[in-house]
């Protein structure tokens, strides 16, 4: 839904979660959701019933309801309140929590405007699907890695379904939600881990520099250089990536159009 346009993303929330809309109301919504008054044609016919007494329905229909609120808009894409419950939902899930800060309503915004700009781009640069199989494997390690995930049993496919539905996703939700957030990190490492290098030194200077004090602070001897270089590498890779990640991430906001929405404005 991220490649859609403003008016049919808000087309598509009104029959998501509006039961039995005519043409008529749909286009009275949009109407209202722009900030326009909705006013009829004259002589046009109704296409829905006239109220009667009791008939929730009809007056809730003229009395317009509000579905979703848009709290950002990126190069014309929406994010809408949902998409921050379901992204806050997502991060309960995964074991290595973000804090308490970087939890809030307004981080959760701004890493959704960073995935779109994000999904933006791989549109442009496709790269090869996630497989099924690679899929699995890491779904399999999730399942036993999450904390909270033992005492509902996740190694059952019982246990697991129960999981995920006490946080608000379906297997098959969730399991699509993860095969993006695995697609959108292999296509940063493609464009920024290629080329990159760690030399011997960087990896020595990390060791003695970094590592081994923060091992003395606690009375612990280190474990030795050559069995951890590799784990160092990979931590200094992810911090090169790191930053040039968000040197892009800044240059796609400035060149492209992101606002986000304050309380009661309109989306435009």
């Amino acid at each position: 839904m991220r490649w859609m346009s403003h008016t049919t993303r808000l087309l598509l929330v009104a029959f998501a979660m509006t039961p039995a809309w005519g043409s008529g109301q749909v286009g009275a919504f949009l109407q209202t959701a722009r900030g326009q008054t909705a006013t009829p044609q004259t002589g046009a016919a109704s296409s829905s019933p006239a109220a009667t007494p009791g008939d929730v329905s009809g007056t809730a229909a003229q009395q317009g309801v509000v579905l979703d609120r848009v709290v950002a808009v990126v190069n014309g894409d929406v994010i809408l309140e949902s998409d921050v419950d379901e992204e806050r939902r997502f991060e309960d899930i995964q074991p290595y929590r973000r804090t308490a800060g970087d939890r809030s309503r307004e981080s959760t915004i701004e890493r959704l405007i960073d995935r779109d700009l994000i999904l933006q781009q791989a549109e442009l640069e496709p790269e090869d699907a996630v497989s099924d199989k690679d899929l699995d494997d890491q779904l399999t390690m999730l399942r036993k890695d999450i904390p909270d995930c033992k005492k509902y049993h996740c190694e059952t496919d019982d246990g697991w379904k129960k999981y995920l539905s006490d946080h608000g996703f379906t297997v098959d939700e969730f399991r699509e939600r993860w095969r993006l957030r695995m697609q959108l990190l292999k296509f940063i490492e493609v464009r920024f881990r290629n080329g990159i290098k760690v030399s011997d030194a960087e990896i020595k200077e990390f060791y003695e520099k970094r590592m081994a004090p923060e091992y003395a602070t606690r009375n612990v001897a280190p474990p030795k250089l050559d069995t951890i270089s590799k784990r160092i590498e990979e931590v200094l890779l992810q911090q090169q990536v790191g930053a040039l990640l968000v040197d892009w991430l800044k240059s796609l906001r400035v060149q492209g159009s992101v606002k986000i929405m304050n309380p009661g404005e309109v989306a435009p």
